[in-house]
């Protein structure tokens, strides 16, 4: 095959810089009138850059071992050309590109990407990722695999074969054939585009997919919380002495209110967690579970009181150790109990904090997000909800501060 036009250019991807400043080195072949692009898998700073040369200025060490790797790379490059060549059969650019950089099978495709990325958030478990993200990952790898198989009846898909209609009908696989929820759906899409956006960003794609695709609206539902009256039912409700599961899980759920515990932190908690400022007040400080991020409260006598209840020298914890589905239990029975409408959850005591306690106690919203250990204050304005106390005490601060006013026209 006789060849008219070859030629490999490298570029730096400006429109992705990484946080350490650096920028992405980038490659395009040209053979005759097809185009390949294709990650060097390298970086460098935007002003080290020679883009006449193809290559980085100077000597430094930065710039002489990335210089060597491109050259490598150039060779390489060369050689699936030349052999391309010798073959006297029909190539384009991206034959050559497939060449160099080994079969199909070394080359990066969607479920390959996705695979790698559920490997990093699983070695992140426990540090900055909550235990309960990777089974959306999980949950989410499952079911495009599905979609996958059924809809190209293959296991996985180079970046290349993706378009707007797969992004689509994955929507309607997940909610017609699936029959999941919105919500469900809004998220393994949102994982999905996050899939992409790596991919574009590592240089595996040539196209940002689905960047302009809306996800489904998700349906703006206000964190339950307890009414005041709601609240003490709970609270001053007497269980009989042998159903020590459900006081204990009472008492667990009341502690949520005093201090705005999840139920992933309350069962973790330990003595190591309590510290005493020079005032002599005692404080809570644990790092969060779901985010890592840490929380800080000032503990109120009714909280002092229940770790003290419960305080065992044969245990770490500050509370008994208790399963999950058994306090969902316990909840539900002590609902019937109070005579509550509606679903009673653990995490209802720790929104009934944000807002029985601390908002309607005139603690600043900052302030609370902090006690919280959210990592944006826009969750906290969610669980933010004004009380119909705190609107009468607020107007009557606000008369209070204009009843001297005079109308000047």
């Amino acid at each position: 095959m006789k060849v008219e036009k070859f030629k490999v250019l490298l570029y730096l991807k400006k429109s992705s810089p990484y946080k350490s400043g650096k920028t992405p080195i980038m490659g395009r072949i040209t053979v005759d009138q097809s185009m390949a692009q294709f990650s060097c898998k390298l970086s460098c700073i935007p002003d080290l850059w020679n883009p006449r040369e193809s290559r980085l200025n100077g000597k430094s060490r930065e710039a002489v071992v990335t210089n060597g790797k491109l050259d490598k790379l150039l060779f390489s490059i060369n050689e699936a050309y030349n052999s391309l060549t010798e073959r006297n059969q029909p190539f384009d650019a991206e034959a050559v590109k497939n060449l160099f950089q080994g079969s199909m099978d070394v080359q990066m495709t969607l479920m390959r990407l996705f695979d790698r990325h559920i490997e990093e958030v699983k070695a992140r478990v426990g540090i900055d990722v909550s235990h309960r993200t990777l089974p959306n990952y999980l949950y989410t790898r499952k079911r495009l695999a599905e979609f996958i198989k059924k809809n190209s009846n293959s296991s996985d898909l180079a970046f290349s074969q993706l378009n707007e209609q797969f992004i689509r009908e994955f929507q309607d696989f997940i909610i017609l054939e699936k029959r999941l929820s919105i919500e469900t759906a809004r998220h393994y899409l949102a994982l999905l585009k996050k899939i992409c956006r790596i991919a574009f960003k590592e240089g595996h794609s040539d196209r940002l997919y689905f960047v302009n695709y809306p996800l489904l609206k998700q349906k703006d539902n206000p964190p339950r919380t307890l009414s005041r009256e709601e609240f003490e039912k709970i609270r001053d409700l007497e269980i009989e002495e042998h159903r020590w599961s459900h006081i204990t899980t009472r008492d667990m759920f009341l502690f949520a209110c005093y201090t705005g515990t999840s139920y992933v932190d309350v069962v973790a908690i330990t003595n190591d967690n309590l510290s005493k400022d020079d005032a002599g007040a005692l404080w809570l400080k644990y790092q969060r579970g779901k985010n890592g991020k840490l929380s800080r409260v000032k503990l109120l006598p009714e909280a002092i009181e229940l770790i003290a209840k419960y305080r065992n020298k044969s245990r770490e914890t500050l509370f008994p150790k208790m399963e999950h589905g058994a306090l969902k239990w316990n909840l539900h029975s002590i609902r019937q109990m109070v005579g509550m409408q509606g679903a009673l959850t653990y995490h209802m005591g720790r929104h009934s904090f944000s807002s029985l306690i601390a908002l309607e106690g005139g603690v600043p919203i900052e302030t609370v997000s902090k006690m919280l250990g959210h990592s944006d204050i826009k969750t906290t304005q969610i669980y933010a909800r004004v009380t119909p106390k705190k609107l009468f005490e607020d107007m009557g601060k606000y008369i209070e501060a204009t009843q001297d006013l005079k109308l000047v026209l």
